[in-house]
């Protein structure tokens, strides 16, 4: 058993950023790749770390965790997850959809059950018997919600069965959890079943997505169309399904994930022994043929391994080290690990690694080409295990020294008021609104493991395995209830040539091995039923070579120069505009057409050159830049990741930035000249975004004397979290008049913003191309001003102090009606000059550089109309309302936050 416990590891899957949660490295040939590199790569002359210094950065890290969990159960529990810049929780359906990553919410309080069996590890056993106390008292698992397989099973199943193997440790050690009966795997195994009917798939492996409540193939599901999973998707699912079994007795789990790592090994190219990202379900065929240890695939190579020490079955050791060896021949290529084509593996699939190969510091922007392919960080735990594993491995102090950095810069970059909050964008130092369960399942789990000695555990972790999402399952299962016989399947495969296999028809010898005639006697009588009852693709071709109509002109084809395509765009109603500086604009009246059919040509060219345009735009974006907010009681805690001008001051040629205070203007939209110019001379401006022209905006509030500019979204909800960076044109004219900086934010952003003048009296902001470091002497300051100021009140009558309450409480009212903003200035414009509008008479596309990002016309309602309705709709145990903290009480936790992080920093010194 020892030995088994040994080969522990960490790992993981998908990412929700990409699809289903393609976030984790491959961290099991961590210890195999970089044990004996690391050690040789460690800082010269790295003495061991004092068991009091290890002891000083372990109760920093618990300091960090009570930080996190106890602003999500103040201000986010019941919900799935904390948006700790706003200080709520995030529910879906009543936040803008962020697309696959909102998959892994499913209503039922994700952070809470992914952070149980943390809170035992962290040795706070009273508020992990309060926490499962809630699970079993508020979760409701029959919510009426679409949720992604794979983050369910590795999050929220497996966080039930952590849970529940905790317990019944706790319970036999006689002091807590007398309780306790198994609750927590009898919720396991209801959501077990409710994750069955996605395996109701021809080759066994999963669909995606499933209801929780109404399955896959029920009219009322709204999923079970899709017809591709990621190969880590369909493949990290046998420790959580074979626990659940083991536990329980009841075998079906295990049997249904056992089948889909099979269909997986079957389905490998045979001279390469390689997989690819993502297969379908139902043939097989591999639909992304690239192949890699990381995003997609990693936590399958995991889970054979792992599979192999939970389980005792030597299979899963043979494939492990079957597809071990084809990655050290082909992927590996030191120091980097590179995707390659599964057919030619000895071509390279791409020239960075992504952040899920976190083995080392700075591999994130390591790549052949030296350039940032991905720029977020939304905390992703990783680093942190690789580096407790490789010192859990190599003893060698260095990746002590590592931990400590990665503390530091948390709490440096990452730790704001409500939480931690990932980054946005690590060039310019902003924040985005979000704090996943894993952070918290992950991260302070394996940090603190990193200092803790054998003595600081109140339980022996060697007896467990930890799963891709962290969370312990005992070893002894590989003993208990063995309802599958063990036998090697991986020998008795017929290795065959790779021309036996043709990928894109299903393998008749895996589908129907009774019967390979099967399939053929089907698909032989519908082989030309479309050449039959289609028209044929080259139909357009012949007609443009003879006498008939030529096609309808494409954009992509478009030439300026080319009398004859303006004639076509006459016929179709568009008419084209030379601007000065060479471009040209083009607008079309529909009623000046032709005819309809030519209308309706004018109408497609139109939106195929929105398109066009917006793709070049995206091609030559400037980078994102950033808006901190430095005054109290921020001092830069607060990024906001901001889009950029084509015009005025350029902020990466002035490091320095340009920090001032805000003012909202009057008019608000600033079309016009501003009509409180004392109130934002040498000031930032705050504007509203519509009915002019961006470079017009800045003219005018430059006019009024004012320092730079914040254009705010006037799309109600419309957030940097959902959204592409937006970056603002010119207006066709000379720009170089403005010299001011100009920076966009959107709705959300700009309302963190908004709110803060709204209760302080004035509110510094820093444009910048990058955030600075937060103003520690200011924030020390402030803290003894505030301190002075309450000894001060302390000593004051009480008659007194109610008098001084009432006198601060009407100024603020005052300063929000001279600086805040007039409702009717708020009401939507009919038509924005700095976006695309399109009517049933006019479509207007502008110059190429006010394309760059098309302005969001779908309301969240048109994104998933059905859905969120009936989410919304969803019974449950508790109130999903989102909770209101005001903001002086948001502050008075944060000055605790703070005192108690700067009595840590003095013990460390």
């Amino acid at each position: 058993m020892s030995g088994a416990a040994g080969c522990q590891g960490g790992g993981g899957g998908g990412d929700g950023d990409r699809g289903p949660r393609w976030r984790r490295p491959w961290k099991l040939l961590a210890l195999g790749l970089l044990s004996a590199s690391s050690v040789l790569a460690a800082a010269p002359g790295a003495g061991a770390m004092s068991k009091e210094e290890k002891r000083q950065l372990g109760n920093q890290v618990l300091e960090m965790f009570d930080h996190a969990y106890s602003n999500y159960m103040e201000h986010a529990y019941p919900a799935d997850e904390l948006m700790p810049l706003t200080c709520r929780g995030r529910v879906r359906g009543q936040e803008p959809s962020r697309g696959d990553v909102d998959d892994a919410l499913g209503k039922f309080s994700l952070t809470l059950i992914d952070t149980l069996d943390t809170l035992v590890v962290l040795n706070k056993t009273k508020e992990f018997e309060e926490a499962v106390k809630k699970v079993i008292k508020d979760v409701n698992l029959d919510n009426d919600i679409v949720v992604s397989v794979f983050e369910t099973n590795i999050r929220v199943l497996g966080g039930l069965l952590g849970g529940h193997s905790v317990a019944i440790m706790l319970k036999e050690k006689g002091e807590y959890m007398q309780w306790y009966n198994g609750e927590l795997l009898h919720m396991a195994k209801e959501l077990g079943y409710k994750l069955l009917p996605a395996f109701n798939t021809t080759s066994g492996l999963p669909y995606p997505r499933v209801n929780l409540k109404f399955g896959v193939r029920h009219p009322e599901a709204r999923t079970g169309t899709e017809t591709d999973t990621c190969t880590a998707c369909a493949g990290t699912l046998i420790l959580e399904f074979a626990a659940l079994s083991r536990f329980t007795g009841t075998s079906i789990f295990e049997e249904y994930a056992r089948k889909a790592l099979d269909f997986i090994w079957e389905k490998r190219q045979r001279s390469s022994n390689l997989v690819g990202v993502t297969i379908n379900i139902h043939t097989g065929d591999w639909v992304r043929k690239d192949s890699g240890v990381g995003a997609g695939i990693d936590s399958y190579y995991e889970y054979l391994l792992k599979a192999y020490v939970l389980l005792g079955d030597d299979s899963f050791l043979e494939r492990f080290n079957t597809h071990y060896n084809a990655i050290m021949r082909y992927i590996s290529q030191p120091p980097l690990l590179l995707d390659v084509h599964i057919h030619k593996p000895m071509l390279n699939a791409r020239t960075w690694m992504d952040s899920l190969l976190a083995f080392f510091p700075g591999l994130q922007a390591f790549t052949t080409d030296f350039r940032v392919h991905w720029a977020q960080h939304p905390l992703r735990p990783e680093f942190a295990e690789s580096t407790y594993f490789l010192y859990k491995a190599t003893g060698d102090p260095y990746y002590l020294e590592v931990g400590k950095t990665l503390i530091e810069n948390l709490n440096k970059y990452a730790r704001v008021p409500c939480g931690f909050a990932a980054m946005k964008d690590v060039r310019t130092g902003s924040h985005e609104d979000r704090m996943d369960s894993f952070f918290l399942a992950e991260m302070f789990k394996y940090l603190y493991l990193l200092f803790a000695d054998k003595e600081d555990m109140i339980f022996d972790i060697e007896d467990y395995i930890f799963t891709t999402e962290a969370h312990l399952l005992p070893l002894w299962l590989s003993t208990t209830n063995q309802t599958i016989a063990k036998k090697n399947t991986t020998t008795e495969y017929t290795e065959l040539d790779d021309s036996n296999f043709d990928w894109t028809c299903p393998n008749t010898q895996i589908l129907f091995p009774n019967d390979p005639m099967f399939a053929q006697s089907i698909r032989e009588p519908l082989k030309n039923v479309v050449d039959k009852s289609c028209p044929r693709g080259i139909s357009r071709a012949e007609e443009s070579l003879g006498s008939g109509p030529k096609p309808p002109l494409r954009a992509r084809d478009f030439m300026a120069s080319n009398p004859e395509h303006l004639e076509i765009l006459k016929k179709m109603g568009v008419s084209l505009i030379h601007l000065k500086d060479g471009r040209v604009q083009l607008v079309q009246h529909a009623v000046q057409a032709a005819s309809s059919l030519d209308a309706e040509d004018g109408l497609r060219f139109m939106q195929e050159m929105i398109e066009l345009s917006s793709q070049q735009q995206k091609e030559q974006q400037l980078p994102p830049r950033a808006v901190q907010i430095v005054s109290h009681p921020f001092f830069g805690r607060v990024v906001l990741t901001a889009g950029p001008a084509q015009f005025g001051m350029d902020l990466s040629k002035h490091k320095a930035g340009t920090r001032g205070f805000v003012a909202t203007i009057k008019p608000y939209n600033g079309c016009s000249e501003i009509t409180n110019p004392e109130a934002v001379k040498e000031k930032i401006a705050l504007m509203q975004r519509g009915q002019c022209m961006f470079a017009e905006k800045a003219r005018n509030i430059q006019k009024a004397g004012a320092i730079g500019g914040i254009v705010i979204d006037d799309n109600e909800g419309s957030s940097s979290d959902t959204a592409p960076l937006f970056q603002m044109a010119g207006d066709g004219k000379n720009t170089d008049d403005i010299t001011i900086p100009m920076l966009f934010l959107f709705n959300k952003e700009g309302n963190i913003i908004l709110d803060a003048i709204r209760e302080y009296e004035a509110v510094e902001v820093l444009l910048s191309d990058k955030a600075k470091d937060r103003d520690l002497e200011m924030e020390n300051m402030d803290q003894k001003l505030s301190e002075n100021d309450s000894h001060k009140q302390n000593s004051e009558e009480a008659t007194s102090a109610f008098q001084d309450v009432g006198e601060v409480s009407e100024e603020p009212e005052e300063e929000e009606r001279s600086d805040g903003i007039d409702p009717d200035s708020l009401a939507p414009a009919n038509a924005d000059s700095d976006s695309v509008s399109i009517s049933n008479q006019d479509y207007y596309v502008p110059e190429l550089d006010e394309a760059s990002a098309p302005e969001p016309t779908c309301t969240q309602g048109d994104n998933q109309p059905q859905e969120q309705k009936t989410e919304a709709e969803s019974n449950s145990k508790v109130s999903w309302d989102n909770k209101v903290q005001p903001m002086e009480s948001i502050l008075a936790d944060w000055n605790e936050d703070i005192e108690a992080f700067e009595m840590m920093e003095k013990d460390e010194l």
